[in-house]
C-alpha cells in the first residue's frame, strides 16, 4: 500500500494541550509488526499474507457510508475517554473542564460507536456516562453497544424488588465486589446527609431484599437444567456461595452497610430505570450489535447459533430480541446464545465460531469483518483471523486501573476509525504508529 495516498485521512489531534495522552503521528501498514498487529488462530497455517488475501476474499468490501470511530471497553475513566475523542480527529478539546469541547467538521458528519462496558474498573461510571451525554447534546452521532460488565450491572440491580423467581434471585448477589465501588459512588453522590437512609428497612430486612433465599439452591439447578450443562449449573452455585460469603465483607471495607447498599441499589433503579431518570438514556440508546456494510460491530464475539440469525434475520431483529428478552426473559437471555455477543473470548466453554458459521456470515451474509473489544490487549489494536474471516480486536486496555495492572505507561487513549473511502485506522498510545488496513491493496 502507498501510504502516501492514505495520508490525507489520517486523524488531526485538536487540542492535545488538554489531554495527557501521547498520540501516535504517522500511519504505517497495518501488516508490519506481526504478533503485535496481525495473529491467527490454529485454523491458520499458511504465510500471512497468504491467509490474509484469502480470508479478504474477492468480493469488494462495502463500507459505512461515513466515517465511523470506534471506541470499546472505556470502563468509567472519562479522561481515556477525552483522549480517544482526540485522537479520532472528530472532536477539538478547548479547555480543562468536561464541557470544553466542541465536534470538528469531521465529527459533525461521523459517527461514534462506544463498543460496551462503560461500567466498572476506572475511577467514575457517572462521570464517564455524563460525558457521553454531553458528546450526544453537542450534536454527534453516538450508538452505544452492550457489554458484559454494563449488562451484569442492569440484570443484578433490578432484580432487587422483583418478584421472587429462582431464575433471576441471584443476579444481584453474582455481581460481588464488581458492583462495591459503583454503589460506593451512588452514595458518595446522592445520598449524602442524615436523611439518607430515611424509610430503609434494617440490616436484617437488606440482607433477606438483597440476597437469594436458601430455597434458591435447590430450586435453581431444576430451572437451569434445560439451559446449562451439569457442570455450568455446579459452577454457577460454588461462585454464588463463595460471592455470598465475602459480599459484606467487602462492603464493610468501603463503608458501606448493607442498608447503605440497599438505599444505593433504590437510587440506581430511580436513576437508571425510571423513565425521566438522569441516566435513563443509557440503557435506551443501547443495542447488542451493529451492521455498517460488511462489517459487524459487536462487544465480544459471534457464534455459529448468531451466525445463523444473521444470516437469516439480521441484525435489527436481534436487536429488537434483545431488548425484549433482557427485561422480559433475563435469565433467557443471559444464560442463551445471545449473551455470547457480549462475553465470548472463544475459550472451549464458549459456544463456538466454526468454519460454516463463517461460511454464512461471507457467503450469504457479504459480511467480512467483525470488529469487538472485550480481550484486552496491549500494543494498540490487532487484528486477528478467526476461522478464515477478520477480526478488528479494539480493546487497547484503556482505563488507569487496568493500565497500572498491565504496567503500561502513561494515560490511555485509542480509536479504531472505518472510513468510506476504504480503510481502517488503529489509532493507540501503545503503538508508535498508526495502523492503517486497506483491504483493496492487500488483495490481488
Amino acid at each position: 500500500m502507498q501510504l502516501q495516498k492514505t495520508s490525507k485521512y489520517i486523524p488531526r489531534y485538536k487540542g492535545l494541550s488538554w489531554i495527557d495522552a501521547s498520540l501516535p503521528g504517522q500511519g504505517q501498514v497495518w501488516m508490519l509488526g506481526k504478533q503485535r498487529s496481525v495473529k491467527k488462530d490454529k485454523y491458520h497455517s499458511a504465510a500471512y499474507a497468504d491467509e490474509m488475501d484469502s480470508a479478504i476474499g474477492g468480493e469488494p468490501w462495502q463500507w459505512p457510508k461515513r466515517t465511523l470511530y470506534f471506541m470499546s471497553d472505556l470502563h468509567a475513566d472519562a479522561d481515556a475517554f477525552f483522549a480517544s475523542l482526540v485522537a479520532s480527529g472528530g472532536v477539538v478539546k478547548t479547555g480543562p473542564r468536561d464541557k470544553d469541547f466542541k465536534l470538528a467538521r469531521e465529527g459533525r458528519k461521523a459517527s461514534f460507536m462506544i463498543g460496551g462496558d462503560c461500567f466498572d474498573k476506572g475511577p467514575s461510571t457517572l462521570r464517564l456516562l455524563r460525558v457521553i451525554r454531553l458528546l450526544i447534546d453537542r450534536g454527534a452521532d453516538v450508538q452505544l453497544l452492550a457489554g458484559n460488565h454494563d449488562i451484569r450491572m442492569l440484570l443484578g440491580i433490578r432484580s432487587v424488588g422483583l418478584e421472587p423467581d429462582p431464575r433471576n434471585d441471584h443476579f444481584f448477589i453474582r455481581m460481588g465486589r464488581k458492583m462495591v465501588p459503583f454503589l460506593s459512588e451512588i452514595r458518595d453522590s446522592y445520598l449524602q446527609g442524615k436523611n439518607a437512609l430515611k424509610g430503609v428497612p434494617g440490616n436484617r430486612e437488606c440482607r433477606r431484599l438483597l440476597y437469594p433465599p436458601k430455597s434458591w439452591f435447590r430450586e435453581f439447578p431444576k430451572l437451569a437444567a434445560w439451559a446449562m450443562p451439569e457442570s455450568t449449573i455446579e459452577r454457577e452455585i460454588e461462585k454464588l456461595r463463595a460471592k455470598m460469603t465475602g459480599f459484606e465483607a467487602d462492603c464493610e471495607k468501603s463503608g458501606l452497610s448493607l442498608r447503605m447498599v440497599y438505599a444505593a441499589v433504590r437510587k440506581w433503579q430511580e436513576l437508571f430505570l425510571h423513565p425521566k431518570g438522569e441516566y435513563a438514556w443509557f440503557y435506551k440508546r443501547m443495542k447488542l450489535g451493529s451492521r455498517e456494510g460488511s462489517f459487524i460491530f459487536v462487544h465480544a464475539g459471534i457464534d455459529d447459533r448468531m451466525a445463523k440469525v444473521i444470516t437469516d434475520k439480521g441484525m435489527k431483529h436481534i436487536n429488537r430480541k434483545f431488548r425484549k428478552q433482557l427485561y422480559r426473559d433475563p435469565f433467557d437471555f443471559y444464560y442463551g446464545p445471545m449473551a455470547n455477543i457480549i462475553r465470548t473470548k472463544y475459550r472451549p466453554t464458549d459456544m463456538p465460531l466454526t468454519r460454516n458459521g463463517v461460511k454464512l456470515l461471507r457467503k450469504k451474509s457479504a459480511v467480512h469483518a467483525i470488529v469487538h473489544g472485550h480481550r484486552n490487549l496491549l500494543h494498540g489494536q490487532r487484528v486477528m483471523l478467526r476461522k478464515g474471516i477478520v477480526n478488528f480486536e479494539c480493546d487497547t486496555t484503556l482505563d488507569r486501573n487496568s493500565r497500572k495492572k498491565e504496567r503500561l505507561e502513561g494515560p490511555g487513549a485509542a480509536v479504531t476509525i472505518f472510513r468510506p473511502e476504504g480503510l481502517v485506522m488503529g489509532v493507540s498510545t501503545d503503538y508508535p504508529y498508526i495502523k492503517v488496513f486497506e483491504p483493496a491493496s492487500i488483495h490481488h
